[in-house]
């Protein structure tokens, strides 16, 4: 690839739009039935159809993950959702399960087909057998170093992909039995009920009644609560590894969070570009990346297997500096207004912080309230209320309120 991609995470229309203009290169969005995240807002044939001619219009790639186990009974339902994503003109489709790629492969030959990080590759070999089925791109296993993967692209010319960003589960690149076991969800199904964020004790078989936390703490023990993932200082050994498309997490996601990620991504891709021996980190970039909910960072297996500080033992809650508040619907040029969608209470007044679509940040008061019909109000208490305010700066659509958390 001419330029290295930030793929972006997409699970409604509404973050599709956040994606692109926070400046994404692709998106990849589930189809309804055979995804990983079947609680994420996920495309149909029409929706689909549309989110392909939006990103499309814009430069914008659109890979549909297609990436749960499939059984027999399913393949026809399988075959007609291929020939959907196909008949939208999707780029690419993220496939797990070996009879999806056989299907895609036979049904639309021309579509890219990506193998997903949950046929844990972590070799050359794998990467190089993938290849030979027909897999143009390969998502790397999320538990391979650095030197792991500089190892497989000077060993392989498939395209390679790895998670730099966002949740990682405790069965870091997936199969994970723990949710069926505990709760008849399958997480390989697109079901998961995390059970690994949950609390646990250990109860010892001849001591019945009792119960132990495993680790001494007063908020209880999160054995299996894994930090999440921020490899934003690390562009340049993975770009030098041979990743060609840099994946967010986060289809379940706020588009608060994708907005802010991909935006600050592109800001760190365009520096790198413009100069790969001077690369730095700016602060503002992780200033940003807290704002959003999270938790607390790690570089993963950048350096090796993670310690006992890859785990959170203390919550399983996510942590922000900023709440996410409004939306921009539009701006009125004539009378110097905007329209704003409310997503958290907001009164008249209040000093907020606006993130632009195109990364700006600027300082936003609340001036002169007014409902959809022109009459002054003093607050916006209901959900996604629609309000105007005063702004003698032009405000982009899509563009974000936040409030800093006290």
């Amino acid at each position: 690839m001419s330029k290295i991609e930030i793929l972006a995470p997409v699970g409604s229309e509404e973050m599709l739009r956040a994606a692109v203009f926070s400046g994404a290169d692709a998106v990849y969005l589930g189809f309804s039935g055979f995804n990983a995240r079947t609680g994420a807002g996920n495309f149909d044939a029409d929706s689909l159809k549309e989110a392909v001619r939006f990103c499309h219009a814009r430069g914008v790639k659109v890979h549909v993950t297609l990436n749960t186990l499939v059984y027999d009974r399913e393949l026809s339902g399988l075959a007609d959702a291929v020939r959907a994503v196909a008949a939208a003109g999707a780029d690419a489709v993220i496939a797990d399960d070996l009879a999806t790629a056989q299907l895609v492969k036979s049904i639309a030959p021309t579509l890219h087909l990506h193998g997903s990080t949950q046929m844990s590759v972590p070799t050359p070999e794998g990467a190089k057998e993938l290849a030979a089925l027909g897999y143009d791109r390969v998502i790397l296993a999320r538990e391979l170093s650095l030197e792991e993967i500089a190892q497989i692209g000077a060993k392989t010319t498939v395209e390679l992909e790895a998670f730099v960003h966002g949740a990682m589960c405790i069965s870091y690149s997936g199969r994970c039995l723990l949710s069926s076991y505990l709760t008849g969800r399958d997480g390989n199904r697109g079901a998961c009920a995390q059970a690994c964020r949950w609390e646990y004790t250990l109860h010892e078989k001849n001591r019945p009644g009792e119960s132990y936390d495993i680790e001494e703490d007063a908020h209880g023990t999160y054995v299996m609560n894994s930090k999440d993932l921020c490899l934003i200082a690390r562009i340049p050994q993975l770009v030098k590894a041979g990743i060609c498309s840099l994946k967010i997490e986060g289809r379940m996601k706020s588009v608060h969070y994708v907005a802010t990620v991909a935006s600050v991504y592109r800001k760190a891709i365009d520096a790198y570009m413009k100069d790969p021996d001077g690369y730095k980190v700016l602060p503002e970039w992780l200033e940003e990346l807290n704002k959003v909910s999270h938790r607390p960072y790690t570089e993963g297996f950048a350096f090796g297997t993670p310690g006992a500080d890859a785990q959170v033992y203390t919550t399983s809650s996510y942590e922000q500096t900023h709440d996410f508040v409004g939306i921009v619907l539009s701006y009125d040029k004539a009378n110097k207004k905007a329209l704003i969608e409310q997503r958290n209470n907001v009164k008249n007044g209040e000093k907020l912080e606006l993130l632009m679509t195109d990364g700006t940040l600027m300082p936003l008061e609340l001036k002169n309230m007014q409902d959809e019909e022109g009459t002054p109000i003093e607050c916006a208490p209901h959900a996604r209320q629609h309000f105007w305010i005063d702004c003698a700066a032009e405000l982009l659509p899509d563009s974000l309120l936040r409030r800093k958390i006290i």
